[in-house]
């Protein structure tokens, strides 16, 4: 039924936040884990009958380690890349130069620590002295390393790209409904003071014309002003609760004009069906306004349910002297609240005789 609104907090990467010894405890032993599961599907691959013997471990092990440093040392530099560069060249502002200034800073990172560790693990292996290190050899040994830098750096770049595609469409999303939630309560708030006042001038009238007239005014009045104030928080209403404030504002109107009003009610099943409050109030209150009501020409108002739509009809009889619009309430206001809830709109027509409003029933969502 209304369109979806999805209320989230964008993450700000380029705010710090405070961490507990816990959470780096914890995170510090999935790097470890995580890397040396790298480590050792490295090993698998690369010597699976290594792995079936005493020997063959103590043999591998060295190579183990080897590849859990350049591991976590590529892992921890793709890791920082992503972080800094976050803050600093955001995938949705600057795509192009995202990729590129990633793709540079972590290939020079990725040969230039391959390459110490290389250099470090050859050493204490032996395989050279510090008078005599072959810097050219050891580059070429630097080749692998490079290239699982590169599967992290699609892996981190995939993934920085994807969290913040994913928050600015949540962000876009937040903003969008904040600014629906705004626009539909401006309307609802222009509802309140319009029924008061009119509500007001009305009872004025009568406290001239009829001192019983004008005690029983208030009395029903203050009934529909309960639900008024009931109802001024909510976006739909049940079908059957507007249509009971309906009947109720008709019998206010009722001690007003007496044999002048006629009104009438076909409904079947309102279960299930909701609209935006006080619609029904507005109609029924720009009919009164807009026609004549007299002994002579009674104005006739039905209200009838036809499937999922409800048909507010009145006899068209207009005043000679026209009405000032009051502010774009009225049909305007429920018009844009239904723009704002529904694919569906109200529906108005007119005839020589009628003047007709067919309000959709709208269905709650199923979660």
């Amino acid at each position: 039924m209304s369109k979806s609104i999805a209320l989230a907090n964008l993450h700000d990467m380029s705010k710090v936040r405070p961490y507990s010894s816990d959470s780096i405890f914890k995170s510090f032993w999935k790097f470890i884990l995580l890397n040396v599961g790298i480590a050792t599907f490295l090993i698998v691959v690369l010597c699976p009958q290594c792995l079936t013997s005493w020997e063959g471990l103590r043999a591998v092990f060295p190579d183990f380690v080897f590849s859990f440093l350049i591991s976590s040392c590529l892992s921890f530099g793709g890791y920082w890349t992503d972080t800094i560069l976050d803050s600093r060249l955001p995938w949705v502002k600057f795509p192009l130069a995202r990729l590129l200034v990633t793709a540079i800073v972590y290939i020079i990172y990725c040969l230039f620590f391959s390459y110490l560790i290389v250099l470090i693990v050859s050493y204490l292996k032996g395989q050279f002295e510090l008078s005599n290190i072959p810097w050219k050899a050891l580059l070429e040994f630097t080749k692998t390393p490079v290239i699982i830098g590169l599967c992290f750096m699609a892996f981190f770049t995939a993934r920085s790209w994807l969290y913040e595609w994913r928050n600015a469409a949540i962000e876009a999303e937040q903003l969008k409904s904040e600014n629906i939630a705004s626009q539909y309560q401006s309307l609802k708030d222009q509802l309140n003071p319009h029924f008061l006042f009119n509500s007001l001038n009305v009872l004025s009238n009568l406290v001239y014309e009829n001192a019983d007239k004008s005690a029983a005014f208030i009395q029903q009045l203050s009934k529909i002003y309960r639900y008024v104030l009931d109802v001024q928080q909510e976006e739909l209403v049940g079908l059957d609760q507007e249509i009971g404030f309906a009947e109720n504002y008709l019998n206010l109107q009722k001690i007003r004009f007496e044999g002048s009003l006629d009104y009438g009610m076909d409904l079947r099943d309102t279960k299930g069906f909701y609209l935006p409050p006080l619609s029904l109030q507005l109609l029924l209150e720009n009919a009164i306004k807009h026609n004549i009501a007299s002994l002579e020409k009674p104005l006739q108002i039905r209200i009838e349910q036809t499937g999922d739509a409800l048909v507010i009809r009145n006899v068209l009889q207009p005043k000679t002297t026209p009405m000032e619009a009051e502010g774009g309430i009225g049909l305007k206001n429920i018009e844009k609240r239904y723009a704002l809830l529904s694919d569906q709109a109200p529906k108005i027509s007119e005839t020589d005789h009628e003047f007709i409003v067919e309000l959709p029933l709208l269905k709650l969502s199923k979660p």
